[in-house]
């Protein structure tokens, strides 16, 4: 259903995306995970025809997404970042004006409207003023309003992005539905936790490259590891041997005053490491299970957080990404 190949694009002397390849097959959802500055928003809006690409390959339903964009849109809902709603009109008036711009009308789009509704708990709404709504509320007709003319291919772009637990939980449980009925799914979004709950493939982001695609659980399985992260006060000490630090050839990885030992045995790591600990203080000791976290770190030498809080402030995901 989706299919990109060497997907490139810069804004200025910004790299957003280089040589980015991503496939999807109807049924399936792919999570995109990567933190701020990634380049999740960028895939999104190219495959949207919101951005331009500097080169490579996008085709949607085997149509080409980067110079049939008018074609392809039918085939697409989007839900992006930003709400999209018109806020000084009621809710059914918002689903109404945006499925006739999708080519519904008169029965077929109140059953779509009535469908959408209940799949996302805004049936008692329909009738409020769009604006009057909590932000959650709002999220849920955002996405409600991709989703009526039913796409093959559904772009969710942090979807969850300030929605509480309730709206968190009825989009997740959309995603599923919606890939068992057939439809594509690709969910952009920063949140480890979301993609361990969904599980089907992840595809993690760094840079503006694709550095990992798998299920979930087979990426677990084959990159993550416990990480034992020990941080000192003055810098690391040069005299200590890290036991057990070397796991399937992974070295500890020292990051300004902190370091991180992978090892299958944490316990006998820090048993090992703390009676050696004769100069500079150690301010602070944590295990990190084997996870998405652990994943991204093992092939980054990055904390996800720490990544994220990068991306922020060199502002890529605000324009670049």
């Amino acid at each position: 259903m989706l299919h990109i190949e060497a997907l490139h694009k810069a804004y200025g002397k910004v790299a957003a995306l280089q040589g980015v390849d991503l496939d999807i097959a109807p049924g399936e959802i792919v999570s995109l995970l990567g933190p701020n500055g990634a380049g999740k928003t960028t895939i999104v809006s190219i495959i949207a025809g919101l951005r331009r690409a500097d080169s490579g390959v996008v085709e949607v339903d085997g149509l080409n997404a980067l110079s049939r964009s008018s074609r392809v849109r039918r085939c697409i809902g989007l839900a992006p970042q930003d709400l999209g709603i018109y806020p000084v009109v009621s809710v059914r008036r918002n689903l109404r004006l945006f499925g006739e711009l999708a080519g519904l009308h008169g029965s077929l789009l109140r059953s779509r409207i009535d469908d959408v509704a209940e799949t996302l708990d805004i049936t008692d709404l329909l009738d409020r003023q769009a604006g009057s709504l909590s932000g959650g509320q709002k999220r849920r007709l955002h996405t409600a309003i991709a989703l009526l003319h039913r796409p093959k291919l559904l772009l969710l772009d942090e979807a969850t992005t300030g929605a509480d637990v309730e709206t968190r939980g009825h989009i997740l449980d959309l995603v599923r539905s919606l890939a068992t009925d057939g439809s594509a799914v690709l969910y952009s979004t920063h949140y480890l936790n979301e993609v361990e709950t969904l599980g089907g493939t992840a595809v993690i982001l760094d840079r503006g490259r694709v550095i990992a695609r798998d299920g979930v659980t087979e990426l677990i399985a084959a990159h993550a590891v416990p990480v034992v992260e020990f941080t000192f006060e003055g810098g690391v000490p040069d005299h200590i041997e890290y036991d057990g630090a070397s796991t399937q050839g992974r070295q500890p990885m020292i990051d300004g005053d902190r370091i991180r030992v992978p090892t299958h045995d944490p316990a006998r790591t820090i048993a090992a490491v703390v009676p050696q600990i004769t100069t500079g203080r150690l301010t602070s000791l944590e295990i990190v299970r084997p996870s998405l976290e652990s994943v991204y770190l093992a092939l980054t030498g990055r904390r996800y957080d720490e990544a994220d809080r990068e991306g922020a402030r060199e502002g890529h995901d605000v324009s670049a990404s």
